[in-house]
């Protein structure tokens, strides 16, 4: 166990020698006194572990055994970290002066937020959003993630239109502050997500017990993105779908789950016959192994099920946003119904 320490920035690593080296420099310059800075390494084989040992002397290093992923690497890191706040940051992020306090203090602010988040512009274009959270992230009753900034691929300019606090439904896993004694109550990550979705799985549940989740305006980073999985990469469409139905099958409330699971099923397979007309092959292999995945995770993920409440929660929005963006042409988050968002 770590000294304690109320701020742990928490970098993930696996094989990013080339992003801490670019991008480590910065967070330590511009964390300060705020945090220790600690990089977890997920048995990396780049030479990360001997390039962090010989140019950075200030950063503590946590080895992994082994590749457990994003959910398992995370988990396994802050159990040997006893600090207040979690700071989860990814390796291919740019931190900016004065990032960490507003974050800090919005957490300080209010013992019943478990998690928030910056806001998340692109690194390689900085007047815009960054896919992977922008101003916050929301979810569908169908479980279609998007946010502030986001919807699907439409990325919107960073105009100040969202430089309000707002709680949202999940908080960006690219950079999320969370309270440690929440995170260690819920028993942190699902480790059977491996990557992708698990964040916001985490702050659902969070979500559940009575836990609100934030976006913090004032502090901004930029992200690269896609730095370990490519966006058009079939493991990834693989890793999504399968989590988003383990994760709807885990949290929906009762009376939801049957007609949405069946619904956001029909939509994958819809979904995979247009990669299949895309010339996508292995996309469409993707959906269907997802689908059989989970499928036989059904006994675990049902076991899931009945340690969470399974209720309804705040921000989550009461509408088909596949319809809404691809039928009703609905570019922009700030064209939704903000009836539709439960309160």
């Amino acid at each position: 166990m770590l000294t304690k320490t109320k701020t742990a920035v928490v970098i993930l690593n696996w094989n990013g020698k080339e992003f801490l080296k670019k991008f480590l420099p910065g967070v330590i310059k511009f964390t300060h006194d705020d945090g220790i800075i600690i990089v977890a390494d997920n048995n990396s084989d780049d030479d990360s572990v001997a390039m962090l040992t010989s140019n950075f002397n200030s950063v503590d290093i946590i080895r992994n055994e082994s590749n457990g992923g994003f959910a398992t690497g995370y988990n396994l890191a802050l159990q040997k970290i006893n600090s207040e706040y979690y700071v989860l940051l990814n390796s291919d992020i740019e931190v900016t002066d004065g990032w960490l306090k507003p974050l800090i203090a919005l957490m300080d602010s209010d013992e019943s937020i478990a998690a928030c988040q910056p806001r998340i512009r692109s690194y390689h274009h900085p007047d815009q959003f960054e896919y992977a959270g922008a101003a916050g992230g929301f979810i569908d009753i169908f479980g279609y993630p998007f946010c502030q900034g986001r919807l699907f691929q439409n990325i919107e300019n960073d105009d100040n239109q969202y430089n309000e606090r707002r709680e949202i439904f999940w908080a960006s896993g690219a950079c999320m502050v969370v309270r440690a004694a929440v995170y260690h109550q819920l028993g942190g990550l699902d480790d059977d997500f491996f990557a992708h979705m698990e964040e916001i799985d985490f702050c659902w549940r969070a979500k559940q017990h009575g836990y609100k989740v934030m976006y913090c305006p004032e502090s901004v980073v930029f992200h690269v993105g896609g730095g370990t999985l490519p966006k058009k990469s079939w493991k990834k469409t693989y890793l999504n779908m399968r989590n988003n139905s383990i994760m709807l099958c885990k949290n929906l409330p009762k009376r939801y789950l049957i007609p949405v699971l069946f619904t956001r099923l029909l939509l994958d397979g819809i979904a995979a016959l247009k990669f299949l007309a895309d010339g996508g092959w292995h996309d469409l292999w993707a959906v269907f192994r997802a689908h059989m995945s989970f499928y036989r995770s059904l006994p675990v993920t049902l076991h899931k099920r009945r340690k969470i409440p399974g209720i309804l929660v705040s921000q989550m929005y009461k509408g088909n946003v596949v319809f809404e963006h691809f039928l009703l042409r609905r570019k922009q988050f700030s064209q939704l119904s903000q009836k539709k968002f439960t309160s």
